[in-house]
């Protein structure tokens, strides 16, 4: 498996299915650059086509988590399609753009879940990272913004399309139209992240520990659950009990539950099958 150096490390645990990957450029503070975006989407399609990966905790080095979009990418001469001059050039924008959204579309779309964890600052682009993901969790000096509104430019990469669905409304029209920086106490009161852990160190074991809780789960019934949570999260109740239906009949395995049904009574840990592999596209 090849991982691009200068954004992330990328490590995995055959024996337990657990994915590490850790953002590793804390002298930038984690900024992102226009690179950063397909590396990571490929990154996670990578271990999702291959089927051993039955959970994915994302990290960082350093005093933050992310800054998010580099500020120099804005300047326009390192993203040409920042150019909205003509028709043509604003057409092929949208496309861009949409790419880009795309990027993070692959952690909502991993047949695994993903766990988030934060330390210090969760800046701008980095919270759409941190809203498309399953869990998050953060250190006692993290904080979150939607940082764009301090330039004069609207979050496009999907916090203000996740945020709604994660905390109270009030609160994400909040975050996105005054930038203001919530911390981790608050964070956990609206529902933003699941627990908040005194250091990185705390936070690293916090994650590993669920993630490991997680992975001793059957593969199968975890890549069924979080799409069917997606599905409720996405469509109404109605709609969702409908495709609950269709997925129950596709994925129910008797023996899968009999290996579940055996460890849980001994106590013991269950040798459950990883997925089937995807043909690569």
């Amino acid at each position: 498996m090849t991982t691009p150096p200068t954004y992330f490390d990328l490590q995995h645990d055959s024996a337990t299915g657990v994915a590490r990957l850790t953002l590793n450029r804390p002298e930038r503070m984690n900024t992102m650059d226009p690179g950063f975006f397909p590396a990571l989407r490929d990154a996670i399609r990578e271990l999702d086509d291959a089927g051993q990966t039955r959970v994915l905790v994302i990290a960082s080095t350093g005093k933050h988590f992310s800054a998010g979009m580099a500020l120099d990418v804005f300047a326009g001469a390192n993203m040409p399609m920042l150019d909205l001059s003509t028709s043509r050039k604003r057409q092929a924008f949208q496309t861009g753009l949409r790419r880009l959204m795309a990027c993070f579309d692959a952690i909502d779309e991993a047949r695994f879940p993903v766990i988030c964890a934060v330390q210090g600052g969760c800046i701008g682009g980095a919270l759409d990272l941190a809203a498309a993901c399953d869990i998050r969790l953060c250190t006692t000096d993290a904080f979150f913004t939607v940082q764009e509104i301090h330039i004069g430019m609207v979050a496009d990469l999907g916090s203000l399309q996740r945020l709604p669905k994660l905390v109270p409304q009030g609160m994400a029209r909040q975050m996105a139209y005054t930038g203001e920086r919530v911390d981790a106490e608050r964070a956990l009161t609206i529902g933003l992240v699941n627990a908040v852990l005194p250091d990185a160190d705390a936070l690293l074991l916090h994650a590993n520990e669920l993630a490991a809780q997680i992975a001793a789960k059957s593969p199968l019934a975890i890549a069924g659950s979080k799409l069917a949570l997606n599905q409720a999260r996405d469509h109404g109740t109605a709609e969702a009990l409908s495709q609950m239906t269709l997925l129950q009949s596709a994925i129910f395995d008797i023996g899968e539950m009999e290996k579940a049904i055996t460890a849980w009574k001994l106590k013991q840990p269950a040798a459950f099958e990883p997925l089937a592999p995807l043909e690569k596209s």
